[in-house]
């Protein structure tokens, strides 16, 4: 209590951060790893986590790791298929729209698509990306500032055959920049509604791993830590299992999987 004139009041509560707005968070500042989420299409599970990363202004960007970019038709036999880097979200939202407007807006594609148009220009695939090589056209991405330079510190994949597809282009990359990575899966079932739940469950372990990244960035001093090798790396790279175990426990119902591999 405070005493004011005599008189005991309650201490001021300390001002509430600013409202988001458009499901923007407040930026508190602080070292921000960068973050590449990834699905098989780069449409449902990967976008919501690159559309909630980047609100919570994260550096990040999104793949998928199909041969094809394919989303549900009128049956299971007749999907709409769509090529990577090739078809803008724009133009497959006009296209399904003008086919049946009725049957894409219940099935939720309508409402999917207007959001990843929102986030960037189109689907890419993970095996097509130049790693380490500038990113100067997708400045207009959301999440692009920080990223740049065509380097992310952790992948988030949404299922395990995409963790499988992203270890194994690594692998046979061969490690030309010889920087760590750390890939983690977090296995979400592809509707809208576990997309949601998990695009919150990976946000809050980017900011669990951020976290531990800005401690260790600390105490080793940032210009060893922003060179990214193993060995500046090690203190913090050291301490992700533990705080995968530990998210785990947050977030039972979406197992995840986690490995360091190489750049």
């Amino acid at each position: 209590m405070e005493v004011v004139n005599g008189a005991a009041t309650a201490p001021i509560a300390p001002a509430a951060p600013a409202p988001a707005t458009n499901g923007e968070r407040e930026d508190v500042g602080g070292f921000k790893l960068k973050f590449c989420t990834v699905c098989a299409s780069n449409q449902n599970r990967s976008m919501e986590a690159h559309l909630r990363l980047s609100q919570a202004h994260y550096p990040v960007i999104s793949f998928g790791t199909g041969s094809l970019v394919r989303l549900p038709g009128p049956s299971i036999t007749q999907p709409n298929v769509y090529q990577f880097n090739k078809v803008s979200y724009d133009a497959m939202y006009k296209e399904l729209h003008d086919k049946d407007p009725r049957l894409y807006t219940a099935n939720g594609l309508l409402n999917m698509l207007g959001r990843n148009r929102q986030v960037k220009w189109g689907p890419e695939r993970w095996q097509d990306w130049q790693i380490g090589i500038p990113r100067t056209e997708h400045a207009s991405d959301r999440g692009s500032e920080g990223t740049e330079g065509g380097v992310v510190d952790v992948v988030f994949t949404c299922e395990e055959r995409c963790w499988d597809a992203v270890i194994d282009d690594l692998l046979n990359r061969g490690s030309p920049l010889n920087r760590p990575v750390h890939i983690i899966n977090v296995d979400i079932k592809d509707n809208h509604e576990e997309a949601s739940i998990g695009g919150r469950g990976i946000l809050d372990l980017a900011d669990s791993l951020n976290t531990a990244a800005k401690e260790e960035r600390e105490a080793i001093g940032p210009a060893a830590f922003d060179m990214a090798s193993a060995a500046s790396r090690a203190s913090f790279d050291e301490r992700v299992p533990e705080i995968v175990g530990e998210w785990q426990e947050r977030w039972p119902n979406l197992p995840a999987i986690w490995t360091l591999a190489w750049f």
